[in-house]
């Protein structure tokens, strides 16, 4: 389960940095992000058929959410494309990039509901989905930019949410080649004074 509004920061018994942030190197930190979008799906069966799900239904279901992701909130939708495979690469569909199939799917995914937790910023929402989408499929992102984006994810699950001038700094500093220490001591400042 992701971390409340408001909820400490943990370290990772693994790689040694904030829960999350780890991802995808981190074996358990790419696990903890993939169930923030697994939590999503099993919320959305249980609302659909309660606790019967019927035999070939998850598929069904993931089909017909793939097919409208607009009425979807983000993490069913991922979670949806998780459990279809690509007719043309063969892996989950919207994972490869590169794959003409994924490509479009992965743009689609785009067009589902993100709606803001109690208690956090406006748009909070908007940049955990952006920042789960890079850390589950980093592959065309530049290096810089996944380090960022990985790094920031522990905070926003907590409710931070940086200021555009904040966030322009961040990426500014990724640029640049800020080694990970430095861009998570920056993360955790900006999240201290704001919190």
């Amino acid at each position: 389960m992701r971390p409340a509004v408001g909820e400490p920061l943990r370290r990772c018994p693994s790689c040694h940095g904030w829960e999350y942030g780890g991802a995808p190197g981190c074996p358990r930190c790419a696990e903890l992000v993939d169930a923030i979008v697994e939590e999503g799906w099993q919320d959305f069966l249980l609302c659909e058929c309660g606790d019967r799900v019927p035999p070939d239904g998850e598929r069904m279901l993931a089909e017909m959410v793939a097919d409208e992701p607009d009425r979807h909130d983000w993490r069913v939708v991922d979670a949806a494309l998780d459990r279809l495979a690509c007719d043309e690469c063969g892996g989950p569909l919207g994972r490869r990039v590169g794959c003409p199939r994924c490509d479009v799917a992965h743009g689609m995914r785009y067009a589902a509901r993100e709606t803001d937790r109690p208690g956090v910023p406006p748009g909070n929402e908007h940049a955990i989905r952006v920042n789960v989408s890079v850390v589950r499929r980093p592959e065309g992102i530049s290096t810089p930019e996944v380090l960022a984006r990985r790094l920031l994810l522990p905070a926003l699950l907590t409710g931070f949410l940086p200021t555009r001038e904040q966030a322009q700094r961040l990426g500014a500093l990724a640029k640049r080649g800020a080694r990970a220490e430095d861009l998570a001591v920056a993360i955790d400042a900006l999240a201290s004074a704001t919190g």
